[in-house]
């Protein structure tokens, strides 16, 4: 698999650049345009032993056939520990969603720091994705290695909000805006994927076509939330708890956002922006939104957005989104 069609650039540049690159890299830009993809590619080529002429991977070497396999032994990938499951929880609890990365699994990288590459002087590689769920200890621990790296160590980075990372940690790294595609390669792309509607699926995304393809395919989910926030006060705040655990804080809190912001828009001017087909619905609910309450459970969603990886139990947190959701239709002003 190659990378996408609007990374050819970077990858360019990277390539080029392959004999002297730093000891870390941080790949960062909005969610959803194939970042931690990217990221996966240029390690598998870094470690591959007959790269193609452009600097992709061979697909046929012993690396590229370990690196597949998932047990390269010059590579390590650090991606934030599912939480805690009782075993008597139900499906929503057992599919509960990663969090942060551990100090632990941090730590656990020393051993592989003191080793020697497989092939005597060849790269090894750390992918942390994504970075900002490092807690604090966790990014201590990394930031002691990021200032004295041992030779021949990468580490790579990738972050949707590098904002959240130590400042230390990112003056260390070099920095990689990854770029959004333009509209008219995202959409031939998406058109290529088979994905219908792709015009409308990807300004749901904002310009993202990966979450606008990720979107579709959990596209029922994501209708059926819709289609209970459209009840306004008489919505389920425990039903539709249960379909949002399933989807993750973090992704159900920005369908949130975007319902809300239609909500908003269309109380002041009339208009919707992202949910087209729900007009109607949206227009009898602002016949009894509280626009000051609207406007406050905006602002706590937008904070809510800012931790939605924190280890948090995500389940009470949403349910009382939802039950604060249910009050703004109390009294329209």
């Amino acid at each position: 698999m190659e990378n996408y069609p609007w990374q050819t650039e970077v990858w360019q540049r990277l390539y080029e650049a392959r004999a002297r690159l730093p000891h870390a890299l941080l790949l960062y830009g909005r969610s959803g345009i194939g970042k931690f993809d990217f990221a996966q590619h240029l390690s598998k080529s870094l470690l591959c032993q007959t790269p193609k002429p452009d600097g992709q991977a061979c697909e046929i070497c012993p690396s590229c056939g370990w690196f597949a396999q998932s047990n390269h032994p010059d590579y390590r990938l650090l991606t934030p520990e599912p939480e805690a499951a009782d075993d008597d929880a139900g499906p929503a609890k057992k599919s509960a969603r990663k969090s942060q990365i551990s100090v632990a699994q941090v730590r656990e990288l020393n051993s592989f720091l003191e080793l020697t590459s497989h092939r005597g002087g060849g790269l090894r590689i750390v992918l942390i994705h994504p970075a900002e769920t490092l807690n604090a200890s966790s990014a201590n621990a990394l930031l002691k290695m990021l200032e004295e790296p041992p030779a021949g160590i990468v580490f790579i980075l990738v972050s949707h909000q590098p904002q959240r990372l130590l400042p230390t940690i990112t003056s260390r790294c070099q920095k990689i805006d990854m770029p959004v595609p333009e509209t008219a390669v995202a959409l031939q792309w998406l058109q290529q994927k088979g994905l219908k509607d792709a015009a409308q699926q990807l300004d749901y995304a904002g310009g993202s076509p990966l979450s606008a393809l990720r979107d579709a395919e959990g596209g029922q989910s994501f209708s059926n939330i819709i289609m209970l926030l459209s009840h306004g006060e008489k919505s389920d705040p425990f039903v539709t708890t249960a379909l949002c655990a399933v989807q993750g804080m973090e992704a159900v809190t920005l369908v949130l956002q975007k319902w809300i912001y239609d909500l908003l828009v269309c109380r002041l001017t009339g208009q919707v922006r992202y949910h087209v087909q729900h007009t109607g619905a949206l227009q009898a609910l602002t016949k009894s939104v509280n626009l000051g309450l609207l406007l406050d459970f905006q602002r706590k969603l937008d904070e809510a957005r800012k931790s939605a990886t924190h280890p948090l139990n995500s389940e009470l947190q949403m349910e009382s989104l939802l039950f604060q959701y249910a009050h703004i239709f109390s009294a329209r002003i």
